[in-house]
């Protein structure tokens, strides 16, 4: 059942600290379907005329030119949008914010940090058991020795890493993607099936274990270009992938399970990706219960760049004709205790996440259970026949 008490942020709540000169782009519903939309000191633009597709935009040889020319119908202020985002007091007349997504393929890459990957690895040792946690940490810990933040994916060093862990059996399938030459790449969600802001992000009933997992988002051109970024949340149930790794599509391909936005910000002379490096990713949770949790996030600290991240995904061996979304991991594995002793955090139904970074703004969703979540209705055949409806197309 939805809450009607959720205190949802104002448009100055999910804007980035320089949003007056930022090139932001999202996605918003309006009377006609789906828009493009542009921020603007006039309010919140419908490109969609120039733009009938994000995909569209994020494949221009010059997104930030392109989006500068394009003129449209001003749909209202983005204070106006986001007050009618939530779904409990949504006017279904009025237009809303959506991701900032369409045709992007949506993936994520795993264990790119060294506190996530040893929780990794006690989730598979745990076998999901989430009261083994505690202790198993321990011990991982000993045996390692020391910190990892300075190991580089592939290196002499790691090698040697992997060697000795062998040796003492705790290697693992997560040390392998997280020390290894190859990153852990998966396909987190269906083409236009990610959620945006100040709505609901699923959590499937059958786990009782699980977090959210804030990150930077990439926008990648098909031509493998990082043309901006964004802000994710890749839920994660931590003893349904801890069960078996085998179980990955479970754990985190569910409804409502990958949120993203609040928009997108293009690389111009402004930002670019030694800015996007110097990330630092804040996150909060607020229980019904008046529970509290705060973290961060440093990107500086991944394992393995950006840049080289999405070498892995596109190229000679794979292409995405209409570009993609790449989600970079996360350093945020909560092991604080939220109820019982020993067994660390886990989401209630009601917990607001917020998923902050300066200059990309915030995120902020409520958490549900996939089942009362808002359903995935609006698929690709949706989509065109909508846009066809409107004459965008052709």
């Amino acid at each position: 059942m939805t809450s009607t008490t959720t205190t949802w942020p104002d448009a100055r709540g999910i804007l980035p600290d320089d949003a007056g000169t930022a090139t932001l782009v999202g996605r918003a519903w309006t009377a006609d379907g789906p828009s493009v939309v542009a921020l603007r000191p006039e309010g919140v633009v419908d490109v969609s005329r120039t733009f009938p597709t994000m995909r569209a935009l994020t494949e221009h040889a010059d997104p930030v030119a392109a989006l500068a020319a394009a003129d449209g119908k001003v749909l209202g202020s983005l204070d106006d949008l986001v007050a009618n985002t939530p779904p409990e007091t949504r006017d279904p007349s009025r237009p809303w914010l959506l991701s900032p997504i369409d045709l992007h393929v949506v993936k994520a890459a795993g264990v790119t940090f060294p506190v996530s990957m040893l929780e990794r690895v006690i989730e598979e040792r745990a076998r999901g058991d989430q009261d083994a946690a505690a202790s198993i940490r321990a011990e991982i810990l000993a045996t390692i020795g020391g910190s990892l933040d300075s190991l580089k994916p592939g290196s002499e060093e790691a090698a040697a890493l992997k060697a000795l862990l062998i040796e003492r059996g705790w290697w693992s399938q997560y040390l392998e993607v997280g020390i290894g030459p190859d990153a852990e790449v998966f396909t987190k969600a269906p083409v236009l099936a990610t959620v945006g802001p100040c709505v609901d992000v699923g959590v499937h009933p059958a786990s009782q274990w699980n977090n959210p997992e804030p990150e930077v988002v990439l926008v990648v051109s098909s031509t493998g270009r990082i043309i901006g970024a964004s802000l994710g949340n890749d839920v994660n149930l931590r003893d349904v992938e801890g069960r078996s790794a085998l179980l990955l599509g479970k754990a985190k391909d569910n409804n409502a399970s990958a949120s993203l936005g609040p928009f997108i910000r293009l690389f111009d002379d402004g930002y670019g990706i030694d800015d996007l490096r110097a990330s630092v990713v804040r996150l909060s949770i607020d229980g019904e219960e008046g529970y509290r949790l705060d973290g961060t996030s440093e990107l500086a600290r991944i394992s393995r760049d950006p840049v080289d991240l999405v070498g892995q995904v596109v190229g000679a061996h794979h292409q995405y004709p209409d570009g993609f979304v790449l989600y970079l991991g996360t350093m945020f594995a909560p092991v604080d205790d939220r109820d019982v002793p020993g067994r660390g955090f886990t989401h209630r139904d009601g917990d607001v996440v917020r998923i902050a970074e300066p200059r990309l703004g915030a995120l902020v969703n409520r958490v549900r259970s996939t089942a009362d979540a808002e359903p995935w209705t609006f698929g690709i055949d949706a989509l065109y026949r909508s846009l066809t409806a409107r004459g965008l197309l052709g």
